[in-house]
C-alpha cells in the first residue's frame, strides 16, 4: 500500500473509537489524515467536545508536517518552546504537540499518514490510536509501548 485510501482510513477510524469505548474513555474524535496532510476521516463519538475535531486534526497534521508523533514533538516543544511557537503559526494552529497523533506506515516503511485522537487523557488517546494502526495491520510509528500493560 502506498497511499492511505477511504477504506482503510474509515476502519482506523472506527478502531480508534472501538478502543476507546472498551477502555471506557471519555468520548472521543478521531482524524485520519493522508501523507499530505488532508483529512481523508473524521469521527467523533456522541458527546465529545466541540473542539475536539481541531485538535484530533492538529496532533496528526503536526506529526505529518514534522515526522514524527506528536508525543515526540511535546518532548520537544519542551526544550524549544521559541520555535515551537513559531512553528504552531506556520502551521495556522494545526499544531498540537501532545500525545494522540501517531503516524502510520505500512509494512515497508512507507508514510501513509497519520491519525490524531482527542478526547481524553492524552496517553489514552495515544494508545487508542496505537491499538488501532495495529489492528488493521499497518505500522505505528513510533510504536509507543502499551501505556497500561
Amino acid at each position: 500500500m502506498t497511499t492511505l485510501d477511504l477504506p482503510t482510513a474509515d476502519r482506523l477510524a472506527e478502531a480508534t473509537l472501538r478502543h476507546g469505548r472498551r477502555r471506557h474513555a471519555a468520548p472521543l474524535t478521531v482524524a485520519v489524515l493522508d501523507a499530505g496532510g488532508h483529512l481523508v476521516v473524521l469521527k467523533r463519538d456522541d458527546g465529545s467536545g466541540i473542539l475536539r475535531p481541531q485538535i484530533a486534526v492538529a496532533k496528526a497534521y503536526g506529526a505529518v508536517g514534522m515526522g514524527m508523533s506528536s508525543r515526540a514533538l511535546a518532548e520537544r516543544a519542551e526544550k524549544q518552546p521559541v520555535f515551537f511557537g513559531t512553528l504552531a503559526a506556520a502551521a495556522d494552529g494545526r499544531f498540537a504537540p501532545a500525545p494522540g497523533g501517531v503516524l502510520v506506515r505500512d509494512t515497508d516503511g512507507t508514510l501513509l499518514g497519520a491519525v490524531g485522537v482527542s478526547g481524553d487523557v492524552s496517553d489514552v488517546d495515544e494508545q487508542c490510536a496505537v491499538d488501532a494502526v495495529l489492528d488493521v495491520g499497518l505500522v505505528p510509528d513510533p510504536l509507543a509501548g502499551p501505556l497500561d500493560g
